[in-house]
């Protein structure tokens, strides 16, 4: 890890995390999948240590001097089918509905960390300097004033070959799968809200991607939150992690899966 981050454990986070909530001063954060650590501060603090964030603004900070180049080794096709096979195995044997499988890639590319942090063209960007670069268009919770916001993102299809967002509303497969993951958010929001009402379901979304556009498909989940969550962010996200719409359902069972077929 980068010595000059001061490393929580995922515990210490969500303390700190409910404190500066209930106090109402503004905190930056980040956690890991297994929620084992991460770091959080005022924004001051991540200013301090380098780590940039945008939020919303979904435009690249700056242009490329140079083309960008990302040559990519993914696992081999024979070591993907065995995890896949194992990931069917566990479906038709009724651990799971849905597992969103993911497997390393190796990039080589001609730009540094803070390069493609910087050209990345996202709704929501993280740089931990010397760490890692996040970005993604989706959205997992959003609270204000005691009301908490989901906004599961499932159900993709290539904008290219004339393809319109009518083609991917229709798809019976996506619409599966976006279906089941609407489902597991709005059981899993009821855990710290009530009551839970599905306020927008499917629309589209274009995401601009260096390989090209996709078409993207979301719906909007809201609720009241419950006395004991209201300001206590840290135990809300004790309840939410991690993001269905990144596991699968049901997700305790499905975790496990993941945890035995994928060797990050």
């Amino acid at each position: 890890m980068n010595s000059t981050i001061p490393w929580m454990s995922f515990e210490q986070v969500c303390s700190k995390m409910n404190e500066m909530g209930i106090n109402e001063k503004p905190f930056v954060f980040f956690v890991d999948y297994k929620a084992e650590s991460g770091w959080i501060g005022t924004p001051n603090e991540a200013q301090a240590l380098g780590i940039k964030y945008e939020i919303g603004s979904n435009k690249p900070a700056a242009k490329s001097e140079s083309k960008p180049i990302f040559n990519k080794t993914p696992i081999s096709e024979a070591n993907y089918f065995e995890k896949f096979n194992q990931v069917q195995r566990a479906i038709q044997r009724g651990d799971s509905f849905l597992i969103n499988l993911t497997a390393p890639t190796q990039i080589v590319t001609n730009m540094s960390i803070d390069e493609i942090y910087a050209i990345a063209q996202a709704r929501y960007k993280l740089l931990v300097p010397e760490y890692f670069t996040v970005f993604s268009p989706e959205c997992f919770i959003q609270i204000e004033a005691n009301k908490i916001k989901s906004f599961p993102m499932k159900g993709t299809l290539a904008v290219a070959n004339h393809s319109s967002p009518e083609h991917l509303i229709n798809d019976v497969k996506e619409n599966a799968e976006h279906a089941t993951i609407v489902d597991l958010i709005r059981n899993d929001l009821s855990q710290v809200a009530f009551p839970i009402q599905v306020e927008k379901y499917k629309f589209i979304d274009q995401v601009k991607t260096h390989e090209g556009d996709l078409w993207q498909m979301s719906s909007l989940i809201s609720g009241e939150l419950l006395d004991e969550f209201k300001g206590h962010f840290g135990k809300i996200l004790t309840q939410l992690l991690p993001a269905g719409s990144i596991s699968g359902a049901p997700k305790r069972s499905t975790l496990k899966i993941i945890d035995e077929v994928e060797d990050y």
